[in-house]
C-alpha cells in the first residue's frame, strides 16, 4: 500500500481523530486519486488508512483510524449498515419516509451523502476516494436499504475542487424523479430529485419546520426564500392567520403551490428578489422564517456573505410587529456560528429593535455531526423574539 507521509508536528489533528490531511500537512507521498493510503508521521508509524484526493486542498479523508482495519467492500457495507440502522432508531423515522441516511464524515464515510425520499435514494458522490468505492457504495445501498432507485446529484461545486466531472441520473433503477411523494409529520410534499436544490428537499429543516407549525397559530408568516415552501405549509398545517411565501424563483413557487394544494392550505406565494421584497413596504408580519441559500461556498466569501445575512436580516426586522418571532438560518459552512451571532448583533442594533435569542437552531438528528470534524455543522440558525 501506497503511503502519505506528514510533516513533523502534523500528526495532532489525527490523533484528536480530525479527518481531514491538508496539502500543507504533506511532506511527501501520494498515488492516483481515491487510493486508498496508509498515513504515517514523520517517524513511519501508521497513524491511519485515508483516500487521496491529488487536486484538492483537502489531500487526504480518513476512512479509518485503526491501521489493521481493511477498506473493502464490506467496510462501506458495514459503515452503510451502521448508519441506516441509528437512522431507523430516531424517533423522526416514525413520522416521515424521507431521512438523511449518510452524512458523511459523520457517518465515517467522507464525501458520501444519501437522502431517502420514500422509495427512493439520492447519492451525492463528492470526494475522489468515495467516487473511487461508488459501485460497492451503490450496491449496498440497494441491498440494505431495499429502495427500488438510486438517483445521482454529483453535481456539487466541491466535485470540481476534486477533479471530478459532475455526474446526474439514475445509478440503480428509474422512475418519475420529478415527482417522489414523501410525508412529514402528517403533511405531504412532491419532491425533484432530478432538478431541485441539494437532492431536492431540505431535510436538515424538518424539526425546524416543526417547530414553526406551533408557533404560527394566528400570526401572519413570511417565509423568506421559501423554495418549494414547506415552512409555509407546516406554517398554515398550524393555524396561521396568513401564509406568505416569497422566492426569486418561478418553478420553487410552483412548487410551493402545488404543496399548499396537496395539502388543503392557503398561502399566498410571490416570485420575488427577497432583498428587494423586505425593502418594500409589507406586513407587518407576527413570524418571520429567513433561510437563505448558502451565501460563502469558500472562505474568501464569507466577508461578502455576512454583509448579505446581515443586509436581509436588518429590513426582515423591520417588518415583525412587536413582540413577534423571527427563525434565521445560515446553512454557509464557511461561516461560523459566533460571526452568524454577530451578524445578528449589527442587523438588530441597525434595525433599531431589541431582539432577545430564544434557542439555538440546527440540522436534524438524521443530520449528525462528528464531535472530532465540528465544520459538519453547516446549518446553524435562531429564534428570535422582535420588540
Amino acid at each position: 500500500m501506497n503511503s502519505l507521509i506528514l510533516k513533523k508536528g502534523r500528526e495532532r489533528s489525527l490523533k484528536r481523530r480530525h479527518p481531514w490531511i491538508f496539502s500543507g500537512a504533506v511532506e511527501k507521498g501520494g498515488g492516483k486519486a481515491g487510493e486508498t493510503l496508509e498515513v504515517r508521521d514523520n517517524s513511519g508509524k501508521v497513524l491511519a488508512h485515508a483516500a487521496y484526493s491529488p487536486q484538492s486542498q483537502i489531500r487526504a479523508r480518513v476512512w479509518t483510524f485503526d491501521p489493521a482495519e481493511a477498506v473493502d467492500a464490506a467496510f462501506f457495507r458495514n459503515r452503510i449498515q451502521k448508519a441506516l440502522v441509528l437512522r431507523d432508531a430516531l424517533p423522526a423515522a416514525k413520522h416521515t419516509n424521507a431521512l438523511r441516511l449518510v452524512n458523511g464524515e459523520s457517518d465515517g464515510l467522507p464525501g458520501l451523502v444519501v437522502d431517502r425520499y420514500a422509495d427512493v435514494l439520492v447519492a451525492q458522490f463528492l470526494a475522489a476516494g468515495v467516487e473511487r468505492w461508488r459501485d460497492p457504495v451503490l450496491d449496498a445501498l440497494t441491498e440494505i436499504s431495499g429502495c427500488e432507485a438510486i438517483f445521482e446529484r454529483s453535481d456539487a461545486e466541491v466535485r470540481k475542487l476534486e477533479g471530478l466531472e459532475p455526474r446526474v441520473g439514475f445509478a440503480r433503477g428509474n422512475r418519475d424523479a420529478q415527482r417522489c411523494p414523501i410525508i412529514e409529520y402528517g403533511l405531504n410534499f412532491r419532491v425533484d430529485v432530478e432538478a431541485g436544490q441539494k437532492t431536492g428537499f431540505f431535510l436538515d429543516q424538518r424539526e425546524n419546520r416543526r417547530l414553526a407549525r406551533t408557533l404560527a397559530g394566528g400570526k401572519r408568516v413570511l417565509n423568506l426564500f421559501s423554495y418549494s415552501g414547506a415552512f409555509g405549509v407546516y406554517a398554515a398545517a398550524g393555524g396561521a392567520a396568513s401564509v406568505t411565501n416569497v422566492d426569486v424563483s418561478a418553478p420553487a413557487i410552483e412548487a410551493a403551490r402545488e404543496n399548499a394544494s396537496l395539502n388543503g392550505v392557503v398561502a399566498e406565494q410571490v416570485v420575488a428578489d427577497a432583498f428587494q421584497y423586505v425593502r418594500q413596504k409589507h406586513g407587518p408580519f407576527d413570524l418571520v422564517v429567513c433561510d437563505p441559500p448558502a451565501f460563502a461556498k469558500s472562505r474568501n466569501e464569507v466577508e461578502r456573505a455576512a454583509r448579505g445575512y446581515k443586509d436581509v436580516n436588518l429590513y426582515a426586522m423591520r417588518m415583525i410587529a412587536p413582540g413577534g418571532m423571527m427563525m434565521t438560518f445560515s446553512c454557509s459552512g464557511h461561516l461560523s456560528l459566533d460571526l452568524f451571532q454577530k451578524v445578528m448583533f449589527a442587523a438588530a442594533l441597525d434595525a433599531g429593535r431589541r431582539i432577545s435569542f430564544v434557542r439555538r437552531l440546527t440540522a436534524g438528528p438524521d443530520h449528525p455531526v462528528s464531535m472530532y470534524c465540528p465544520e459538519g455543522e453547516y446549518l446553524k440558525g435562531f429564534l428570535l423574539e422582535v420588540h
